[in-house]
């Protein structure tokens, strides 16, 4: 079973993006179940949300406390919620980010995972590119979509027409599309690193 954990603010789509990876699951024929983790908070207070994937009917319906996958949508995060806590030696992380995890200040975490796992996206900088709003769900999704093939960018852009309509889902797509692209290419520089 993959599980993944998505960090990010109120008002920046995490529950959504949550959505979107279940409804990208189920269109690659797995099981799939997202859902939220949080209270009476408002815009701008951390929310989490989660989604776990399978091939088999997933009958856990706890919060997850070790995540195969991390996507941070707002780095502003990182020195304020410990968004690493349980996640696996080999897992993966997808940080909303130009800079880089040294830059970041997470040297000391990424030490203790694969280099080649930790990744970040200028996922705000492409959805002002595409949407004119700083909203780095959708995009995420396609930048996550590259990581391993853990899902498809065909699945990602079925997702995101399933959420959002006309003019909004195209610009969505247009944005996941850049985000892959650039995960791809630096993966592939990590790789030769």
């Amino acid at each position: 079973m993959l599980q993944v954990r998505i960090h990010g603010r109120g008002g920046q789509g995490v529950v959504t993006a949550a959505e979107m990876l279940s409804i990208a699951a189920f269109e690659q024929g797995r099981w799939a179940q997202a859902f939220p983790s949080f209270g009476s908070e408002r815009t701008g207070a951390p929310v989490v949300a989660f989604c776990r994937i399978d091939e088999t009917e997933i009958r856990l319906r706890e919060p997850i406390v070790a995540p195969d996958v991390l996507i941070v949508q707002d780095p502003t995060l990182l020195h304020q919620v410990n968004v690493f806590q349980g996640l696996r030696p080999d897992g993966w992380v997808l940080i909303n980010s130009r800079r880089s995890f040294d830059e970041l200040g997470l040297a000391e975490a990424a030490a203790r995972h694969r280099h080649e796992r930790l990744i970040t996206v200028p996922a705000t900088e492409i959805a002002l590119k595409h949407l004119g709003r700083p909203l780095p769900n959708a995009v995420l999704l396609g930048g996550f979509a590259a990581l391993a093939g853990l899902v498809s960018l065909d699945a990602v852009v079925h997702a995101i027409r399933h959420t959002f309509k006309g003019a909004i889902a195209e610009a969505n797509v247009a944005a996941a599309g850049d985000a892959h692209a650039v995960v791809r290419r630096e993966m592939e520089e990590l790789k030769h690193a």
